[in-house]
């Protein structure tokens, strides 16, 4: 049940339930069990669960559906997508007319109500239903997707999907991945993403099911799990969309296509590989209807805003940027791209792959197929007279060496490296082979970036620090020296003289955040500056730790540092900043 638990007490008490006192007791009680109030009273028996929903369907003036006796019509339950019913909690169970009714766990949920209604253009209903009867309802889904295919595949169950009869396996599979369900269920898969605002898509083979996951804001959910049966079709059907090779199981592949609508431009990069029960498929969502960010928007401040700036305003050098994989890097990237794209310059990429299109700029894509390398490519561009050159990603000596002369060359050159953080970028060019004069002489800036999840402004509440908490923090970081960084950046309060006088916020749930507490995400930063002082460390090989060190004795904000002053703002969370910046 979605109801508030201050409205659930109130419900209690005046229904004469239970007493206020003993409900604080039994909130606690529930808490320890990890449960929420409503399922531990009716657990408990404390009030029979006709009874519950019967008080709390008078207090929302919402009628209430026992959906655990509800056979609902095949038709009427596919209006809306599984995906979409189990994660928002609702299902279509009668329709009469241009009326749908709509069984919800919490009927207050205005946002998925304007949805369903919106989609489907039907005057929609609200009807209160429990847990119990959502999960029964909810199940059918299965049943009936299962049915489906199982009438699909009963007429082929002697070919086995081996080419034993019907045109080969080639064939056949390309034939089940035209069946309407089959399609169906990959258009919902594809569309729920989308509308959930997903990063990627999992499709999992287990031993005797398919999960699907999507990756939100850098989380991954269980979101649906399918029948074992409907796999071949399934990955069939994605490998027909993205141009790949239907009968090809034992090797991974690579492919991509595009969903345009009048809602958005989506472009799904896909790829395959063999593991022990199957094929795994994982689809990246590209948004090519995404506008450019500024640096304000992408979370860059203050100093880190400035040395960025004033790096990328000089005539030639390089700049990198920095991260492990899933950093955000590739959008900073393209911003810093947008940016400099004027119509006096020419900018050339060298991408692997393409992963947004931006006018005026000459995107290259790397095919290691016919020797097409970030290297080769790279000095293909130089004969080109670019003033500005993005190469993807530096991933060897040959490219490194490349990019180091254009940049000394007179062209401003942009990349990306994978380190944990800004000062262990050029060990790692020393280790690939670079000569530390070059490094020294080219590189203007590097930066290092997370991404973390954005507090929903919408249920974030403060906190304070206690003793206890501080003290844990305390052992990985210096928060003194926090309070100082935060007093240079003009971030500190000003009454602030401890960090336990700091406000820090989290989110407590609520239906615009689907209960989790975050909503969006943003990056922090570190940015380097190759100062004099860095460049003498660089030609000495001096280590991360060193280069860190004399970085930040010249102001350099951390990672953490830019976190921890984002969570005092009420943009993000410790909890996050931890969970991102552990190494």
């Amino acid at each position: 049940m979605a109801l508030p638990v201050a409205d659930l007490k109130k419900i209690l008490v005046s229904g004469k339930i239970a007493e206020a006192k003993d409900l604080e007791n039994f909130e606690k009680e529930a808490k320890e069990k990890k449960q929420n109030l409503a399922d531990y009273l009716v657990a408990k028996q404390i009030v029979p669960e006709e009874k519950l929903f019967g008080l709390v369907s008078d207090f929302l003036q919402v009628p209430f559906v026992d959906l655990t006796e509800e056979k609902i019509p095949q038709e009427v339950l596919k209006i809306i997508p599984e995906p979409i019913a189990r994660r928002h909690q609702v299902v279509a169970f009668r329709k009469k007319n241009n009326e749908l009714d709509l069984a919800m766990t919490d009927p207050k949920d205005l946002q998925t109500t304007e949805f369903v209604k919106k989609k489907t253009g039907f005057i929609i209903k609200p009807f209160l239903a429990s847990d119990a009867g959502m999960e029964t309802a909810l199940a059918q889904y299965h049943s009936n997707l299962k049915a489906e295919f199982e009438k699909i595949l009963s007429s082929k169950k002697d070919e086995k999907l081996t080419g034993e009869a019907g045109g080969g396996e080639t064939s056949e599979l390309s034939k089940m991945a035209q069946e309407i369900p089959v399609v169906r269920v990959v258009d919902t898969l594809l569309e729920y993403a989308v509308f959930e605002g997903a990063s990627d898509i999992h499709i999992e083979p287990q031993e005797k099911e398919v999960t699907v996951r999507y990756r939100i804001d850098g989380i991954l959910h269980d979101v649906m799990t399918l029948p074992k049966l409907i796999q071949p079709a399934l990955v069939a059907r994605l490998k027909v969309l993205s141009n790949l090779k239907i009968d090809e199981h034992r090797l991974p592949q690579d492919g991509r296509f595009k969903i345009q609508t009048d809602q958005y431009n989506i472009s799904f990069r896909v790829s395959t590989i063999p593991i022990f029960d199957g094929e795994k498929v994982v689809l990246r969502l590209l948004d090519e209807s995404a506008k450019a960010v500024s640096f304000e928007e992408l979370g860059f401040a203050r100093s880190a805003l400035a040395i960025i700036r004033r790096n990328l305003a000089r005539p030639h050098g390089m700049t990198l940027i920095t991260g492990p994989t899933g950093s955000g890097k590739s959008t900073t990237l393209y911003t810093v791209l947008s940016m400099l794209n004027t119509k006096g310059v020419n900018i050339s990429t060298i991408e692997d792959p393409v992963e947004y299109r931006i006018e005026g700029v000459n995107q290259m894509q790397v095919n290691p197929k016919i020797s097409l390398t970030f290297a080769m490519g790279l000095r293909a561009l130089l004969r080109q007279d670019p003033n500005i050159i993005m190469i993807g990603e530096i991933r060897d000596r040959e490219t490194a060496e490349e990019a180091v002369h254009a940049a000394m060359t007179g062209h401003i050159v942009l990349s990306t490296l994978h380190t944990n953080n800004a000062a262990g970028a050029v060990p790692r060019l020393l280790d690939i082979g670079v000569e530390p004069y070059l490094i020294a002489s080219t590189l203007n800036t590097i930066v290092g970036q997370r991404l973390v999840r954005k507090v929903c402004q919408e249920c974030k509440k403060a906190i304070k620090l206690d003793e206890k908490t501080v003290a844990s923090l305390s052992q990985e970081f210096d928060l003194e020296h926090l309070l100082e960084i935060m007093k240079r950046e003009e971030a500190l309060p000003p009454k602030a003289k401890r960090i336990t006088d700091l406000a820090f916020y989290e989110g407590s749930g609520c239906d615009k955040c689907n209960h989790t507490g975050y909503r969006g995400r943003m990056g922090i930063y570190e940015v380097l500056d190759n100062t004099e002082p860095i460049q003498k460390l660089v030609v000495s090989r001096a280590t991360t730790s060193q280069i860190q060190a004399e970085a930040v004795s010249e102001s350099m904000v951390l990672m953490w540092q830019d976190g921890f002053i984002k969570a005092n703002q009420g943009l993000t969370t410790i909890s996050e900043i931890l969970r991102v910046t552990k190494e």
